[in-house]
């Protein structure tokens, strides 16, 4: 019996910060697929070899695991003063669907320099040498980001002596600067409070900042859930019982933090709210084997993504990091050491990461004006991905 050939679609494998994902320029989709539905979402899936309940992918671009689960869509902006949107869509990898609810900040770093490559952003905008400056679109959250890209004689320069902190080889540094990541109409503490009583049944009442900047946040102190807060990926992920805690507990936050309205929800928005914990610097060694001196950083931070400890921190996590740091009072804020800080430089599980910060009161209400951290970003591979064309 004669089934439907594959069809190729062009496609380009992009690293970016401590993320890959592959990115699509939205005209080259198939036609049904270029607007937002079940078309798109059954292409990416397939794309990518999900759903796969052996969780690795095999028969796709997926990477088995959150960070490399990623896919980007870009068109020329039909924002005024922007260059490019861009879209993100986390895929899960064992269950049917694309959390569309959130932005990737490893990922921005490649926006811009995919943008530039591909012909969205204008001619005229970008120098022979130097930097250019992408002013970008995030679709899914509604935000600006600017993305500066080094330029070398007319075209992106990639390889650079930049390190990166789970990354393994150096690349060129991209800064990427977040503005307003928290809209002033909006409540970056959507309790009201810089710190909350989250109650949650089995676990007991944890003392949580929830935060909505970058991405929607739950801070827990370390010390709270039986951690010290310099814990790698092996003694979270291996952890069943510590696995499904966590889950808990961000489904509770979640509920808490008006994203959801029963906690059974929380299982079809994987993406966001994420789960951290943090505590007051310690040495520790890094997961590459670097040691981390505890006296160089303010404060330890792990995070979880998509039911996983991250192996190192996700960049729209840094931004929650680096804005409740900011922030005097919040847990982040009083693990630093507490006070009025611009700045802060954490421990992750593959090493550290400085983040930038400004924010402001008004009226009472504190507002994000701007978040800044260094990335990089490489293409790996660019041509055409193919998928069976009975896919949708």
């Amino acid at each position: 019996m004669p089934h439907a050939p594959q069809i190729k679609i062009p496609a380009t494998y992009i690293r970016g910060g401590t993320s890959k994902g592959v990115f699509f320029n939205l005209t080259d989709l198939p036609e049904a697929a270029q607007v937002p539905g079940e078309v798109r979402d059954k292409l990416l899936l397939r794309m990518i070899g999900s759903p796969d309940p052996y969780g690795k992918q095999t028969d796709g671009m997926g990477g088995a695991t959150s960070s490399t689960s990623k896919t980007v869509i870009l068109a020329k902006s039909e924002k005024e003063d922007h260059d490019v949107d861009y879209l993100f869509g986390q895929v899960s990898i064992d269950k049917p669907f694309v959390d569309w609810s959130g932005n990737c900040g490893n990922l921005t770093a490649a926006v811009g320099s995919f943008a530039i490559s591909s012909g969205l952003v204008d001619a005229e905008r970008i120098p022979d040498n130097g930097t250019a400056v992408v002013r970008i679109w995030q679709k899914n959250i509604e935000k600006t980001i600017v993305a500066h890209v080094p330029i070398t004689n007319g075209e992106v320069q990639e390889t650079g002596d930049f390190e990166l902190d789970g990354v393994t080889f150096p690349a060129a540094e991209v800064q990427v600067e977040f503005l307003k990541p928290v809209d002033p109409s909006e409540a970056m503490f959507p309790t009201g409070n810089l710190v909350d009583d989250l109650e949650v049944p089995g676990v007991g009442t944890l003392k949580a900042t929830m935060i909505n900047a970058g991405i929607p946040t739950i801070f827990l102190n370390a010390e709270a859930i039986g951690y010290e807060g310099t814990e790698l990926q092996e003694a979270i992920n291996s952890d069943e019982k510590a696995l499904a805690m966590f889950e808990t507990i961000r489904a509770h936050g979640a509920v808490r933090m008006g994203l959801i309205e029963k906690t059974e929800e929380a299982a079809g928005r994987q993406h966001t709210p994420k789960v951290a914990f943090v505590a007051k610097p310690h040495d520790y060694v890094a997961s590459s084997g670097k040691p981390v001196n505890g006296a160089e950083i303010d404060l330890n931070v792990r995070a979880l993504s998509m039911g996983k400890l991250h192996h190192a921190m996700m960049g729209t996590a840094a931004v929650a990091i680096g804005t409740a740091a900011a922030i005097p009072g919040t847990l982040v804020n009083l693990a630093a050491g507490g006070g009025e800080r611009d700045a802060v430089t954490f421990g992750h599980p593959s090493g550290t990461l400085r983040v930038g910060a400004a924010a402001s009161q008004n009226d009472g209400e504190w507002i994000a004006d701007k978040v800044v951290m260094s990335r990089s970003a490489r293409v790996l591979m660019e041509g055409w991905v193919r998928i069976p064309g009975n896919v949708f």
